[in-house]
């Protein structure tokens, strides 16, 4: 059974990506790093995303191709606070899934450190020229 599965499959991965997302639109930093005003787009191609990694469909890549994350989120200004803020969100919405301890930290782990791996610039300024971190 994959850990997609164990968890609740898509219900469990659509609450937890609503609830983040519901964090982001309130967000004065991480909102606007959104092109589009509806963060419905972004919401589905998290889900799907996540749902993929899991062990789930892989709807992602079906429609999307590999999901080079790196290199999807380098348009964006991902600084330590952008990171913070986006785990601060992720964190409230694990926590709202109430998983099994052994599952939670599973999930956790992951989503922290691919938050870390994200981080592009240690600019505070979004306008300013982006320092390459390569």
């Amino acid at each position: 059974m994959s850990f997609y599965e164990q968890v609740g499959g898509h219900a469990t991965f659509k609450a937890l990506v609503d609830e983040f997302y519901r964090g982001v639109a309130g967000d004065p930093v991480l909102k606007p790093m959104y092109p589009e005003e509806d963060l419905g787009p972004a919401a589905d191609r998290l889900m799907l995303f996540l749902e993929q990694y899991w062990g789930g469909p892989g709807t992602y890549s079906a429609e999307r191709g590999h999901p080079r994350l790196r290199l999807r989120h380098q348009p964006f200004h991902v600084n330590p606070d952008a990171r913070d803020r986006w785990l601060l969100h992720m964190r409230a919405a694990v926590d709202s899934l109430d998983l099994a301890p052994v599952h939670e930290a599973t999930l956790w782990d992951y989503l922290e450190r691919a938050a870390h791996a994200m981080v592009n610039t240690f600019d505070e300024d979004p306008g300013a020229p982006r320092r390459s971190l390569l």
